[in-house]
């Protein structure tokens, strides 16, 4: 799954984020799930908290092929 905080005001889409990553990364790096978040979850020290996302997405289901 790939986590996006997109740009205010931008229009993103999923498919133009795997349209981007095609040809950059190896086949089985691309992401199975995009989601789009306002903002990350930012620790005091300006750090990604890892584990607050790992806890809002503990139930997330990968869409089914």
């Amino acid at each position: 799954m790939l986590v996006v905080v997109a740009n205010p005001g931008s229009e993103l889409a999923p498919d133009a984020v795997i349209g981007f990553l095609e040809g950059k990364v190896a086949r089985w790096q691309m992401p199975d799930d995009i989601v789009f978040l306002p903002e990350m979850p930012h620790g005091a020290t300006g750090k990604v908290l890892k584990t607050r996302l790992r806890e809002m997405f503990k139930d997330h289901r990968l869409p089914t092929v």
